[in-house]
């Protein structure tokens, strides 16, 4: 089968990209489009969650999302964040973004290098007293509450992110020879928009475990996975299949 064209669920990306070699070199015509998206969840879902804020003395934060979501609760339902409330976040970045809503302060708010176990190492002995709510993602929960859970840490968690499926039915996907999906939202997404699909020639291409355990859960056939020792990205992954 000659590959021609590929379908990346990701919005376009800016400036330098890793796929504009495989659009220079292998000569393939590359198309972006996010399957999902991600949003803030209502007041009304967040109640329905039956999470009391103030029973918590620190917050975990895996996005900057998430942190806009928390605040954005708190507001609407007049909760008083105390002085006293730490706060862990997964990275530097996303730590940093807390200054959109309170003031910095080094020996409240701590951070990891990006990924979720680093930022459980960031608690230490120090913190392990405290209380914590996880603020995450719908996607990122089990992930997060089986390191809290592991690590003996005193937690309870809300999702103040879910995932919303883009409406994708107008892609005629079988026009494309490889898909990529980063996601298990990506997944989700293709079967909702195709209930009754059928792969047929389609060659996949994952990012990352879950994405490719939700694929062949779905019964998928998936012959691209990265990361890999010779492929930490996608692009690479595609690029060594076409050889």
């Amino acid at each position: 089968m000659e590959i021609k064209r590929v379908l990346i669920s990701q919005p376009e990306p800016t400036g330098a990209s890793p796929y504009s070699d495989l659009t220079s070199k292998k000569g393939l015509t590359i198309d972006f489009r996010p399957f999902f998206r991600v949003e803030g969840v209502s007041v009304r879902d967040f109640v329905a969650q039956r999470v009391t804020i103030l029973d918590y003395t620190a917050i975990v934060f895996t996005s900057r999302l998430a942190i806009d979501s928390f605040f954005h609760i708190c507001e609407q339902m007049r909760v008083n964040v105390p002085e006293t409330m730490k706060y862990f976040c997964q990275s530097e970045t996303i730590a940093v973004y807390l200054q959109k809503y309170i003031v910095y302060r080094k020996r409240k708010i701590f951070f990891g290098a990006g990924t979720v176990a680093s930022m459980v190492q960031s608690i230490g002995a120090k913190h392990r007293s405290e209380n914590f709510l996880i603020a995450c993602t719908d996607q990122l929960k089990p992930e997060v509450h089986k390191l809290f859970t592991k690590e003996k840490l005193k937690h309870g968690s809300a999702v103040f992110v879910r995932t919303v499926s883009n409406d994708i039915r107008d892609i005629d996907i079988h026009s494309y020879q490889i898909v990529a999906f980063y996601s298990p939202a990506d997944i989700k997404s293709l079967l909702e928009a195709w209930p009754d699909f059928k792969q047929e020639s389609l060659v996949f291409a994952t990012f990352g475990p879950s994405t490719a355990r939700a694929a062949e859960e779905a019964g998928l056939q998936v012959e691209i996975k990265a990361p890999a020792p010779n492929a930490p990205s996608i692009a690479d992954a595609i690029s060594n299949y076409l050889g």
